[in-house]
């Protein structure tokens, strides 16, 4: 029974944030930080989850940037967990099949977060000079997940460099978000969910350099993320 008021409350949720986010963005569409509005709002679901999610950010990322954000994804629940992590002044990059979704995939292309058609190279990789361009011209960070789908518990997938380039051409750092494994974690009719961590690393300065080691980069980081992940795992099994 609790796992049907859940998924009710869930969809009636979204369904009335993304109508009211639409309108809102009609009157100032593709603002700053619109994404950021609509993601603090979201990610205060991970309540009706069960779920207690724990956002821990360096002094080296609270209020500055513009970055480029990684972040591991792990499943549908991102929505709702990761969403609360995201940071003003930061826009997403996101399939373009989404803008399709009922309410949602209008509020997600309204708010100004990025489409790429990841079925054609050739746009993707306009989409990587569009996104250099945004984030130079407007002083906006980009959110990325390098896996390019969710990993469905299989852990972290291996990297697409997208992102990488995408920071080298803006001339940004990359910032890792790394958040605790939820795979077989949420049971809809289990109260209490537990907690998840969410953790920022410290900005990595990238050079023209890196560009010729693009996937050894990319690489490093991912070992760098996964160690991490793996570090919030062992605190969370700890803590239970």
């Amino acid at each position: 029974m609790l796992a049907v008021v859940r998924l009710i409350l869930l969809a009636l949720g979204l369904v009335v944030l993304s109508v009211l986010v639409c309108l809102y963005c009609i009157v100032r569409p593709f603002k700053r930080n619109n994404v950021y509005y609509a993601s603090q709002l979201l990610g205060k679901f991970s309540k009706i989850l069960g779920l207690t999610v724990e956002i821990r950010i360096p002094d080296s990322v609270k209020g500055k940037g513009p970055f480029v954000f990684i972040c591991n994804h792990q499943n549908s629940y991102d929505i709702f967990t990761i969403s609360g992590a995201v940071q003003p002044g930061t826009v997403s990059i996101g399939k373009k099949s989404l803008k399709w979704i009922p309410f949602f995939g209008q509020m997600y292309w309204l708010t100004g977060n990025i489409l790429i058609d990841r079925k054609n190279s050739s746009k993707a990789m306009n989409t990587i000079n569009l996104a250099a361009d945004k984030i130079k011209e407007k002083q906006i960070s980009v959110w990325l997940f390098p896996e390019g789908t969710r990993s469905n518990g299989r852990g972290l997938l291996p990297f697409k460099t997208g992102a990488f380039r995408t920071a080298i051409q803006a001339g940004v750092p990359i910032v890792p978000v790394c958040a605790s494994d939820l795979h077989d974690t949420i049971k809809l009719n289990r109260w209490n969910n537990g907690k998840m961590i969410i953790e920022f690393l410290d900005p990595i300065e990238l050079t023209e350099r890196n560009r010729e080691n693009i996937r050894q980069l990319t690489n490093e980081v991912h070992d760098l993320m996964e160690a991490k992940i793996n570090q919030l795992n062992e605190e969370i099994n700890k803590g239970k």
